[in-house]
C-alpha cells in the first residue's frame, strides 16, 4: 500500500520497470524524466553500521548538518515532482534540504525490512554465520532482494508518472517528450536496488552501487537507454 493511494504499476515487456527510458524510448510513453536520488542524512545506526530497516531512527546532529548542506546543491533545480519515504529520517532530510517542499509519500520507498538482522551489524551476524551478507543470505523475517526490487519498480513507475503529469501541464517544459526532474528521498539499500532496476539489472546488482549518507545521484538516459548520470556525489 502507498500513502498517496497510487496503484501498482502495470506490467510491460522488457527487463526494466515501467516508465524507464529503456523500453519504447520513442513510443507514446517516451519520457525525459530524470530521478534525482537523495539518501537520508546520518543516523546513529547508519554511523555504527547497523542494519536500519523499518525502525524509525532519527537523524544525528551531523545528519541534520548533512541534510542542510544539500540545500545549496538542490536549489538550482526546478523539480516537477517530489517523492519521499514516509520514515522520519527521510522526511526530515527533505525538510532540511528543501524547506517548504510538499512530497508525495510512498510506502514503496521505505527501506528494506531486514527481519532478524534489524539493528545488527554485519560483523555481529558473521560471528553466527560466517560469510553472512544482506544481499545473498536468507534471513528470518526479512524481505528478499527481489521483493524490494518489485517495490522499487512500482516506485519508479509512480515517480515517472508524477514527473510526466507535471511536465505535461507545464507550458515552459524544455523537453520534447514529457518529463523533468523528480526528486526521490529515501534509503541506502532501497535506492541502490532502485538504481539497479532503472538500469534494467537484477535487484541484486545494487550490491555493487555504494551509496553514502546525504549523497546525491541522478538517473537519466543516454541515446534512449537508461543511464547513471551521477552517482554517490
Amino acid at each position: 500500500m502507498t500513502t498517496d493511494g497510487a496503484g501498482a504499476a502495470a506490467s510491460r515487456p522488457g527487463p526494466g520497470p515501467a516508465g524507464t527510458p529503456g523500453v519504447d524510448a520513442h513510443g507514446p510513453e517516451a519520457t525525459s524524466v530524470r530521478l534525482w536520488l537523495v539518501r537520508h542524512g546520518e543516523t546513529e545506526w547508519a554511523r555504527d553500521g547497523r542494519h536500519t530497516g523499518r525502525t524509525d531512527v532519527p537523524l544525528t546532529d551531523r545528519g541534520r548538518q548533512q541534510a542542510t548542506a544539500l540545500r545549496e546543491r538542490l536549489a538550482g533545480e526546478r523539480f516537477v515532482a517530489i517523492r519521499c519515504s514516509p520514515l522520519s529520517r527521510a522526511r526530515e532530510t527533505l525538510e532540511l534540504a528543501l524547506p517548504g517542499a510538499t512530497p508525495g509519500l510512498d510506502d514503496d520507498l521505505m527501506e528494506r525490512d531486514y527481519g532478524a538482522a534489524e539493528g545488527r551489524t554485519t560483523a555481529e551476524l558473521r560471528v553466527e554465520e560466517p560469510g553472512w551478507t544482506s544481499w545473498t543470505t536468507e534471513t528470518a523475517g526479512a524481505e528478499t532482494i527481489d521483493e524490494v526490487g518489485a517495490r522499487t519498480d512500482r516506485a519508479i513507475a509512480r515517480a515517472v508518472a508524477a514527473g510526466r503529469h507535471a511536465a505535461e501541464r507545464d507550458p515552459c517544459s524544455p523537453h520534447e517528450t514529457p518529463g523533468g526532474a523528480v526528486l526521490v528521498v529515501a534509503h541506502g539499500h532501497l535506492l541502490r536496488i532502485l538504481a539497479a532496476r532503472w538500469l534494467e539489472q537484477p535487484a541484486g546488482f545494487g550490491a555493487q552501487l555504494v551509496l553514502g549518507t546525504a549523497s546525491l545521484s541522478i538517473l537519466g538516459s543516454e541515446r534512449g537507454r537508461p543511464a547513471l548520470v551521477r552517482w554517490n556525489s
